[in-house]
């Protein structure tokens, strides 16, 4: 085992090997390329590699760091840094868009969100180190790492993915899209003098009115830019006066490609635009012509405890990120130093703000590609099933009604391979439109455009139900999407609320009440995703459609305490964060080692998309010593260092990565051999438990028992999409053995309802 001093040691060459020049990924920001350079993917040994058959292929961010032999479990090497063990998952999600089992357009579209995901990140995270810096915090995370530390290692974490990216389109993804498709993304330089001429009137037609210059002197104020645009720096000469001159034009965002007469063949609209600017600037001669983009902090400030009002915080919010600092300046490698330091002036940057990007600035044009192009090089199209007991002939024409349904018996839900519309959007469109309905309460997380659900509670509202509402305004990125749809709901005279002060309502729930003769019933939808039909198509979450009149109870005080003041609020099923999830999980753990310890089996399987919680880690590693055998399904950021003697031997973690978003949360306690199982919409992170309005439902139904035991043990056999986490924080793709068959989770998944579908059609 390595010491303290040798642990510090490594530390600290971890930030020069890896993450810098060293790495391949990284260029002081005065070095320059030529155009015709195509950049490499970094060569990176094993030490730093996502591993597939054995081969590293892509770069990791967390440290490998030795654990001493005298640890105890708040050693700072038992636990990863949850900047860099997200990074890792966004490799994982890269890996997607590099794959060959991939289909071509979907590897183009894994591009795209790999970037968008990146992007967020750097709003939030490289924003939220920034500023802890700016307010003097130095004391370090659980992994030991201060601030500063840890703004290092991701400023270079985010250089190194950002060239693989480029490398990935320029590399591999653009000459396969003119080779297999006839998908041609020209440079402008390369253009014949047609094509050019064709351009120019595209230009002149679409591009130009649009257009707004920006000169910079002292009549003209350096201009405000907006979050993640894209912009052309100009240098300009004033050729009688031999004065410089600095100008930007900021990139359309509703254009992001130009079709050329050639079928299929396109060039991207900044190219355009610089390859014209001199019609912009008429009279000046052009120095240069530079792209550039930034990014600005989204991690701000609130304090909800003194706000007096929660939409007026949340507007001036909005507001105050419009024009936060910038965090983050990328440009090509062809801008000139001088344009460089004066972006970095105007924008108060430090040089480690600056990112030399080759290639593409901005991939948000992929999807368009990946979406319009043939059917052949994207996933097969997928129609989720509805459940039988839905299209059974019944009560109506289009079949039972669904508190029918529910009556008889709990109804799960599998989205996307059961439909969101044919049943939660259908439950209260239903209940909507049903006279005997009185009232709907619902949660409201993030939700669609276009949303029907909104237009059914306005539907129920004007009919005189009791409809109420808790949209969460502070749900990230959708402040202003909620607050719109709040302003709707309240005009139509649904009451709405907000949340609970310093709490974020991340539930998901829909009570309705209905009167069925001289009684009340309820009925309940409790789920691990959002209320949204768009997501619901490629996010994999899990809901029950339950009337169980315990349910029912709990889900009105859960209501009476999100709308009115009942902070002790009890429960007699359902489990609710903050008050009472920790409390229940570390009793299950707890219960489960006294198994362990009685001569039973103790096992655990958690299926979630986050792990950073320090005490539940500290639990699962107690409970890993005392022989309970635990398995981790974790999406995302997973702090916990697995198959660590003496800590972690009996754990194992696994990231599931695919065609679909591992969105669902699944709690299995075996319970020595009585097993009780959870769904929710909790992750065992510390915001989760500690900051959030969460529910979890233990499940009763035996059927539904089995189906999730089912779901748990093909996630558990997929050697397709798995990644196994090892002690040094390396993700390894897992493969089948010479005689296990190939296990792809959702494929397995897709075959699972394919074969549900052919049974029932052959019951008809």
């Amino acid at each position: 085992m390595a010491s303290e001093s040798d642990e510090a040691t490594q530390r600290t060459r971890a930030l020069r090997v890896g993450r810098g020049s060293d790495d391949g990924g990284e260029r002081s920001p005065s070095s320059s390329a030529s155009v015709e350079t195509r950049p490499e993917i970094p060569s990176i040994g094993p030490r730093f590699g996502h591993r597939v058959r054995g081969e590293p292929v892509l770069p990791r961010a967390t440290d490998q760091v030795s654990v001493p032999a005298d640890a105890t479990p708040r050693h700072p090497s038992l636990y990863f840094n949850p900047e860099l063990s997200w990074l890792d998952f966004n490799w994982r999600v890269l890996y997607q868009a590099m794959d060959e089992r991939t289909p071509l357009l979907e590897r183009l579209r894994f591009l795209a969100i790999t970037e968008n995901n990146l992007d967020e990140f750097v709003m939030k995270r490289v924003g939220g180190l920034k500023r802890v810096l700016g307010a003097g915090v130095v004391k370090p995370s659980l992994d030991g790492l201060d601030p500063a530390e840890q703004l290092d290692l991701v400023r270079a974490g985010v250089r190194t993915m950002r060239v693989c990216l480029a490398a990935a389109w320029e590399e591999d993804l653009r000459p396969r899209l003119a080779e297999e498709l006839g998908i041609v993304v020209r440079d402008f330089d390369h253009l014949n003098d047609a094509e050019r001429e064709h351009v120019r009137r595209v230009f002149m037609d679409r591009i130009y009115p649009i257009l707004t210059p920006l000169a910079v002197d002292p009549g003209h104020p350096f201009p405000f830019l907006s979050n993640m645009s894209l912009s052309l720096a100009l240098m300009l000469e004033h050729p009688e006066r031999r004065t410089r001159h600095f100008a930007r034009v900021k990139i359309p965002p509703s254009v992001r490609w130009i079709e050329l007469p050639e079928s299929n063949h396109l060039v991207p609209v900044d190219e355009v635009i610089r390859g014209f600017a001199g019609d912009l600037f008429r009279g000046m001669k052009i120095e240069s012509a530079s792209l550039f983009r930034v990014t600005r902090n989204a991690d701000v400030a609130r304090d909800e405890e003194v706000a007096d009002d929660l939409l007026k915080m949340i507007s001036e919010e909005l507001r105050e990120r419009r024009f936060a600092r910038v965090v983050r300046l990328e440009v090509e490698p062809e801008m000139p130093n001088d344009v460089r330091a004066f972006l970095l002036r105007q924008l108060e940057l430090d040089e480690e703000d600056l990112y030399e990007i080759p290639g593409l600035l901005e991939m948000s044009g992929f999807w368009r590609i990946a979406a319009e192009g043939p059917w052949q090089h994207r996933y097969e199209p997928w129609e989720p099933m509805i459940p039988p007991r839905l299209i059974r002939e019944g009560e109506t024409e289009d079949g039972p009604d669904i508190f029918t349904v529910i009556r008889a018996g709990d109804l799960m839900v599998h989205h996307p391979y059961e439909s969101f519309t044919a049943t939660v959007q259908r439950f209260i469109e239903e209940a909507a439109s049903d006279p005997d309905v009185v009232a709907i309460k619902q949660t409201l997380y993030r939700t669609g455009e276009q949303s029907r659900i909104i237009a059914a509670l306005v539907k129920a509202a004007e009919a005189g139900k009791a409809v109420a509402v808790l949209v969460e305004v502070t749900a990230r990125f959708d402040e202003a999407d909620n607050m719109e749809w709040a302003s709707v709901l309240e005009e139509a005279g649904v009451n709405v609320t907000y949340g609970l002060v310093g709490l974020k309502t991340h539930a998901k729930v829909v009570l309705v009440v209905r009167e069925e003769g001289d009684e009340i019933r309820t009925y309940c939808h409790i789920g691990t995703g959002n209320y949204n039909s768009e997501t619901a198509q490629i996010y994999a979450d899990i809901g029950i459609l339950t009337a169980q009149p315990e349910i029912g109870r709990d889900a009105v005080n859960l209501f009476h305490y999100l709308t009115g003041y009942a902070p002790q609020q009890r429960y007699e099923e359902l489990i609710v964060a903050p008050n009472y999830l920790r409390p229940a999980i570390m009793d299950r753990i707890e219960r489960e080692i006294a198994h362990v310890e009685a001569g039973r089996q103790g096992r655990m399987i958690m299926k979630m998309n986050g792990l950073d919680d320090p005490k539940l880690i500290r639990a699962l590693y107690a409970a890993s010593r005392a022989g309970v055998e635990i398995d981790l399904i974790v999406r995302g950021q997973c702090r916990l260092r697995p198959g660590i003697p003496g800590f972690s031997e009996n754990i194992r973690v696994r990231s599931i990565v695919g065609r679909f978003l591992e969105h669902d949360r699944i709690f299995w306690w075996e319970n020595g051999g009585t097993p009780e199982v959870w769904i929710g919409s909790a992750d065992w992170r510390r915001r989760n438990l500690d900051d959030r309005v969460e529910v979890l439902l233990p499940v009763r139904d035996r059927r539904i028992t089995k189906r999730l035991r089912k779901t748990l043990q093909v996630a558990l056999r997929d050697n397709q999409r798995a990644w196994e986490l090892l002690p040094t924080g390396e993700y390894v793709l897992l493969e089948p053995g010479p005689r296990q068959r190939r296990v792809d989770y959702h494929d397995r998944m897709l075959r699972a309802v394919r074969k549900r579908r052919r049974k029932v059609d052959g019951n008809q």
